[in-house]
């Protein structure tokens, strides 16, 4: 199981844009995680008739190190670190290691 997961609710902590939060789109298996709107890079795209593609520069978002991401907890809207514990009907969850919350 991985800390960091698709959908989740993230900050930046390293990095040209430590602070900013976002929604994890995809998370590689080389511990890369791409996050919505954060680590834009600009691409220049050559264009494509045949499948509509424009060219021109487009904005792509690229991966980052899992390492320089951190969990956003909710009820204290901060970023937080995560760990894992067994519940006693011995499913595996992820929680919150501030409060002790499961992660929903």
């Amino acid at each position: 199981m991985k800390k960091i997961l698709k959908n989740d609710q993230v900050v930046v902590i390293a990095g040209k844009d430590k602070g900013r939060r976002g929604s994890v789109t995809e998370v590689t298996s080389n511990g890369k995680v791409l996050v919505q709107g954060v680590n834009l890079a600009k691409k220049h795209q050559k264009g494509n008739p045949n499948a509509g593609i424009p060219g021109g520069i487009i904005e792509k978002e690229m991966p980052l190190e899992v390492s320089n991401v951190m969990l956003v907890n909710p009820s204290i809207d901060k970023g937080d670190r995560v760990g894992f514990k067994v519940l006693d009907d011995g499913k595996k969850v992820r929680y919150f290691k501030s409060n002790g919350e499961v992660v929903s």
